[in-house]
């Protein structure tokens, strides 16, 4: 089983002059769910090499298990510091594709071309494809046929209290939320801040942090 996890390349966040990138929770739940399950991992950015790491999610009230874990594990680290290269990838061979959140997601993953090239391959294979948190960002431009990719699907994603609740309504290129509705997609969500996951068809969605390891096991269940 290999799965193609695509994580972000961008480390700004809007014009506030702090940091972001990547959730680490959202990435080294998924991680070890996958690999215990004996997934080969591929992970791949926009740029390659090491992403950029909220620095937000590394403080230590956001720290889990499973980011415990990676941070005493070499073979995770030096494999997320040196990701493929996203236009190096052509999505064959793989059984599904898994997106990390973070903010650094809107800016960058929503709007590249190799990532919207991934996503609609998997899709038009009926293959998994999975997104929790901001992730869902990569949906704003996908297509299946000529409809948005999300159109009539059930989907998730950060909601908008969240974003209000972290202060970040305006710093933000667009809502989550708001673009999947935009798009057509049939949004439902759960309590803020509680795991909640939801999946159509091959397409799972969390909506924040807490449904990253939920969403990896969703998504495992459709291989």
């Amino acid at each position: 089983m290999k799965i193609l996890m695509i994580l972000t390349s961008h480390d700004k966040l809007g014009d506030t002059g702090e940091k972001t990138g990547f959730w680490l929770e959202e990435f080294a739940a998924p991680y070890y769910v996958l690999k215990d399950a004996g997934a080969e991992i591929t992970l791949a950015s926009p740029k390659g090499g090491q992403p950029p790491l909220d620095p937000k999610s590394d403080t230590d009230d956001a720290q889990t298990e499973a980011t415990k874990r990676f941070k005493s594990d070499d073979d995770a680290q030096a494999a997320l510091a040196s990701t493929h290269k996203l236009s190096e990838i052509t999505g064959e061979g793989y059984d599904a594709v898994f997106y990390p959140g973070g903010h650094g997601p809107m800016w960058d993953l929503a709007e590249d071309a190799d990532s919207i090239r991934l996503i609609e391959s998997f899709a038009n294979k009926d293959l998994p494809i999975g997104a929790v948190c901001h992730a869902p960002a990569i949906f704003k431009h996908t297509k299946l046929g000529d409809k948005p990719l999300v159109a009539g699907k059930q989907v998730t994603g950060f909601t908008n209290s969240e974003e209000e609740g972290v202060g970040l309504t305006d710093v933000v290129p667009f809502l989550v939320e708001d673009m999947l509705k935009a798009n057509g997609g049939v949004y439902v969500r759960g309590d803020d801040w509680a795991s909640f996951v939801t999946s159509d068809g091959k397409l799972v969605t969390g909506q924040n942090p807490a449904s990253s390891e939920e969403a990896a096991k969703k998504l495992l269940e459709l291989i």
